[in-house]
């Protein structure tokens, strides 16, 4: 993760336990979906991999459901805060109607709930879903605006100066879910 000494780093999902747990996460979207019109969305950038990944197992057990992309960039409530350094922007990508259809945002994280509070805005430009649900890898904790996820992969305290790195080796070309924390060394 890295290699500055004053950065401590714990893996706290091995590729295999992601693995797991997103077989987990496909299970107990088939069971509470069955039936329904449903379609995925994943937020930019691991939300989408972690959509398409689910989708995929999902795929394997004969159940199909539309995979779309979401870059929430230009709905963030910090834009303003970037100064002149403007967010890489990715191409949104929504192939099918959501009108009715019950969707289900994927991010890898969630913290604050901001980033749902800004995909949420992004998405009602598509329409408007019959219903919205949240699925995570993990959820850390420390909201600040009232979100919460249908679908939990796994929950972990955590402190407000620790935090949690999901590697994907599509996005990465490593694998591994990571806690995080400057342990005060020299920079």
């Amino acid at each position: 993760m890295s290699d500055r000494p004053d950065i401590s780093t714990e893996e706290i999902l091995s590729p295999e336990r992601i693995e797991e747990t997103i077989s987990i996460l496909a299970h107990e979207v088939a069971s509470r979906c069955e039936g329904e019109e449903v379609a995925f969305v994943g937020i930019f950038t691991r939300g989408v991999t972690l959509a398409r990944r689910v989708a995929a197992v999902l795929e394997q057990r004969g159940i199909s459901y539309p995979v779309g992309t979401l870059d929430i960039s230009l709905y963030r409530d910090d834009f303003d805060n970037h100064g002149t350094a403007l967010p890489r922007l990715e191409s949104s990508d929504v192939p099918f109607a959501i009108d009715g259809t019950r969707v289900i945002l994927f991010d890898e994280v969630i913290f604050t709930g901001r980033t749902i509070r800004a995909a949420l805005d992004g998405l009602m430009d598509y329409g408007r879903p019959a219903k919205i649900e949240l699925a995570v890898l993990v959820d850390r904790g420390h909201r600040e605006i009232p979100i919460q996820p249908d679908y939990v992969g796994l929950t972990v305290e955590t402190q407000f100066d620790e935090y949690v790195k999901v590697r994907f080796r599509e996005d990465d070309d490593k694998e591994g879910v990571f806690m995080v924390k400057e342990t005060g060394g020299e920079k």
